[in-house]
């Protein structure tokens, strides 16, 4: 009963956060040079975005003006890439810094956990703009491993074997970079809790009655260490809609973090009205979900 009580709070915080959000998308699309040209009084305006967020609301978007079909024809293909970016990022993001800090921390000072160190601290330092310019040269152009643009090659037979094997080989290079990032900070949150609870009554209490020390890093200090990891799933939504524009702008990935750049190229009014709404309900729902899991995983908050 307190973990729903403690979601529907989070969830009616969240509910006048996106509709102040959609008041100033909608306020600051009236005011775009498509629209000055005609004289509107606050009333009209009000009516005006009533009638856009029930549209908004039931999926309908609009008329792409530079497209000139349904938003939510182009939205259906480009957010279905944007996704399987996401999820194959978050899981790079995951399986590595889970690994890599784990050792880091069960090995704290060691030649390993140097190297390790050395390797995020170099990872934070560059933006992902460089990354990405850097990764396309080098295993692009230099090696010619990876392709440099695109999500798959027009000329394959689109639901074969070969078209998902060159979808995923279109896949690995944006989605390492997008990925990569974020291990290096993950890592070394992970790293940095292991040692921490490796000094806590409750590990010293284990060792004290014969546990081995097998279990105690893997059952009683991993579990306590996971939990910062755990919560940030929801600011990794947030963390993806940011690094979606940057990566698929510079690998000209199809999706909707390149559709917004060509949306805002174009002046397509509709399409960036929109795509601003769907980011920051993105945003917002993601630091919904981040504030409701730390609640869950970790006991030292209270669900009030």
């Amino acid at each position: 009963m307190k973990l729903l009580m403690f979601s529907i709070k989070r969830v009616l915080i969240a509910i006048p956060n996106l509709l102040l959000t959609s008041m100033v998308v909608f306020f600051l699309y009236m005011m775009m040079p498509r629209v000055m040209g005609t004289d509107y009084d606050l009333a009209i305006i009000w009516m005006e975005y009533k009638k856009w967020i029930m549209s908004y609301i039931s999926g309908d978007l609009g008329i792409s003006s530079y497209y000139r079909v349904p938003v939510t024809l182009i939205l259906k293909e480009k957010m279905k890439n944007t996704l399987i970016l996401g999820v194959a990022s978050l899981l790079i993001t995951y399986v590595l810094s889970f690994f890599m800090g784990r050792y880091a921390g069960r090995h704290p000072n060691t030649l390993g956990d140097r190297l390790i160190s050395g390797i995020n601290y170099t990872g934070l330092s560059f933006p992902m703009i460089v990354v990405a310019v850097y990764s396309i040269y080098f295993f692009s152009f230099e090696l010619n491993w990876f392709p440099s643009n695109g999500s798959v090659d027009i000329t394959v037979p689109e639901g074969t074997l070969e078209y998902w094997l060159d979808k995923l080989h279109h896949l690995i290079l944006p989605a390492t970079v997008l990925g990569i990032v974020a291990t290096a900070t993950y890592t070394q949150f992970l790293r940095d809790d292991i040692i921490d609870n490796s000094t806590k009554d409750f590990v010293r209490t284990a060792r004290a009655i014969g546990v081995s020390e097998k279990r105690i890093y893997n059952v009683h200090i991993l579990k306590n260490s996971l939990i910062p990891i755990v919560t940030f799933l929801g600011f990794d939504m947030v963390n993806l809609v940011n690094g979606a524009i940057i990566v698929e702008t510079i690998f000209t990935y199809p999706g909707i973090g390149q559709l917004f750049i060509k949306a805002i190229d174009m002046r397509d009014h509709a399409m960036v009205m929109n795509l601003t709404m769907i980011f920051s309900t993105i945003m917002i729902v993601g630091n919904m979900i981040a504030d409701i899991l730390y609640g869950v995983v970790d006991p030292r908050i209270k669900l009030e």
